[in-house]
């Protein structure tokens, strides 16, 4: 099974719930790739993130990765009770073949999995969530971290910082509907 880590974030980094007011719907940003970066904020506001690997196991079949992937968000969603939405980071361009691959197969086996559980999803542009969190559309990997940290969160790598600034842009633009 795959190894996955979890952090929370301090308290000063979750959106006040005004009294009296109904839970926000849980949403789950994902930075899709053999590490995939996650965020989730569930009902409860609280956001939690990490990464979780899919790389293959010496014996794996080619299609292992994928079910390990489904199996994964099956447990994200039994363990924190029902995604109301799932925003996924829209790569256009990979430098590698294998990445662009492994991207597509992740990205089906998820609109597979969210359509199946009648979960809305949607890619956000890289350079949308670039310039929601650093100002600048190209900003370089640590550039993001050092953003998303500057908000009060502690990513372990790259595709932390990502799935967070995903979440955060998700967050603070209702889907982008601000």
């Amino acid at each position: 099974m795959s190894a996955a880590t979890l952090t929370a974030a301090p308290a000063q980094a979750r959106p006040a719930q005004a009294a009296g007011t109904s839970p926000r719907p849980a949403i789950l940003a994902l930075d899709l790739g053999t590490t995939t970066g996650w965020a989730l904020r569930g009902a409860d506001e609280l956001i939690t993130s990490g990464t979780v690997s899919f790389r293959p196991g010496r014996f794996d079949g080619g299609g292992m990765r994928y079910l390990r992937f489904t199996n994964w968000l099956a447990e994200l969603e039994r363990l924190s009770g029902p995604i109301n939405a799932i925003w996924f980071e829209a790569v256009r361009r990979h430098t590698a073949t294998d990445a662009a691959h492994v991207y597509g197969g992740l990205m089906a086996t998820l609109t597979a999995w969210a359509e199946r559980g009648g979960v809305p999803y949607e890619g956000v542009p890289v350079g949308t969530i670039k310039r929601h969190v650093t100002g600048k559309g190209n900003a370089d990997k640590a550039a993001m971290i050092a953003a998303v940290r500057a908000r009060g969160f502690k990513p372990a790598d790259d595709n932390e910082a990502d799935a967070l600034a995903l979440l955060l842009w998700a967050i603070d633009t209702d889907g982008g509907v601000r």
